[in-house]
């Protein structure tokens, strides 16, 4: 399975986390987050990013996952209605941590905030499973200009 990341260049020619906090994870927890589709990876961007953001230099990350490789599910239907506003990060990064804890998995499915319909995957780069995941390519991304207006 391919799965994508649009990072700055200069974070784009490895798979490393920040530790910084997510909508899945609360703050100094190590986790990756990738995308189904490089346009899903695109959204994602403009959402947490201004606009003055989107001007800067971008790759898109093309990362591939074992097929062998199981991994954890969130059902939306699990999730509160309200579950993508802001007063409920506390509780999607309870869910986040407690599948780190379990350390059942490399790889949590999770749906976009953005278009519930559409996954997101959390890379857990602590699981022994991670070896079996890798950076295939990291090539140039710009965003188009009607995007940055």
């Amino acid at each position: 399975m391919l799965v994508y990341r649009i990072a700055l260049t200069k974070y784009a020619h490895s798979l490393v986390a920040s530790g910084r906090a997510g909508r899945w994870n609360p703050n100094d927890t190590n986790v990756i987050y990738t995308s189904g589709s490089r346009s899903l990876a695109c959204l994602e961007n403009v959402v947490h990013r201004s606009q003055l953001g989107l001007t800067q230099l971008f790759n898109v990350m093309t990362i591939e996952v074992s097929e062998k490789l199981k991994k954890d599910v969130v059902q939306l239907n699990d999730l509160p209605f309200d579950w993508k506003n802001f007063h409920q990060m506390p509780f999607t990064q309870h869910l986040g941590q407690k599948w780190l804890n379990a350390g059942r998995t490399a790889l949590l499915q999770i749906p976009s905030s953005i278009i519930p319909e559409e996954v997101n995957i959390l890379l857990n780069p602590a699981h022994p499973d991670f070896k079996h995941i890798h950076l295939v390519s990291s090539d140039s991304f710009v965003f188009d200009a009607r995007i940055k207006s």
